[in-house]
């Protein structure tokens, strides 16, 4: 079975995506950054990592990785006159340099690997531009950018693929639908009717780590219950 690198496994998405992962037989090595955790499964292991920190390290990875999904980020939305340019740097910093990060200390363990798949995450708000999302889109709008530069470099050995979600019921979500209301308004603005969940996105993660994604790379998906491409 494969080996597996899931940056911000804590919660969310990450640890749905390394919970399925290690169930289906994968090893997985899930970091976490500030509040530590612990698994029983033996497929699963946790280790801390801050992707913040100047010299990052992975030495707890084996020789060889088949994939890597990098799910840390953050939802900051402000309206533009209030956003600090320290702000948007800040953001830049954790969501495109930590990932960046990641990808280079680890680039030599996916070389290593007969195939292997690097998953990024992007938003809904690059392509539909929403009301206060600069500062977020700003960065995945990197990322999307990163995606397919990297996939271009790195084929046909390594796939790069981006995840490009709608809002989704996840901690990192958690203002804006700690509410009844908040989430029924949200969820009648997709056109499926209701707001995503963290395995809607870790099924698509999955899906790209595997061959069955064998001949997709440099794309951008977006799982987002259709409000990226479909007006009602």
């Amino acid at each position: 079975m494969a080996k597996y690198l899931v940056v911000g496994a804590s919660s969310g998405i990450g640890n749905a995506l390394a919970n399925q992962l290690s169930a289906s037989g994968h090893q997985v090595y899930a970091t976490f950054c500030k509040n530590e955790i612990a698994s029983s499964n033996p497929n699963l292991s946790f280790h801390q990592l801050n992707v913040l920190d100047e010299n990052l390290s992975l030495d707890f990875l084996p020789e060889t990785i088949n994939g890597i999904v990098y799910c840390p980020g953050s939802i900051n939305l402000k309206p533009f006159a209030r956003i600090k340019p320290e702000d948007f740097v800040s953001d830049y910093q954790l969501q495109v340099v930590g990932a960046v990060k990641v990808i280079q200390a680890a680039l030599p363990r996916l070389k290593d690997a007969d195939s292997a798949s690097i998953v990024l995450f992007s938003t809904v708000a690059v392509q539909s531009g929403l009301n206060f999302h600069s500062l977020v889109a700003s960065s995945k709008g990197a990322i999307e950018g990163l995606t397919r530069a990297l996939s271009a470099e790195f084929a046909p050995k390594i796939r790069v693929n981006c995840i490009a979600p709608s809002l989704t019921d996840t901690p990192l979500a958690a203002s804006l639908l700690n509410t009844d209301q908040k989430k029924e308004a949200n969820a009648l603005r997709h056109p499926l009717k209701r707001i995503g969940s963290a395995t809607d996105i870790a099924n698509m993660a999955e899906f790209l780590l595997s061959d069955k994604s064998g001949w997709i790379t440099g794309q951008i998906l977006h799982v987002d219950g259709g409000m990226g491409s479909i007006k009602l």
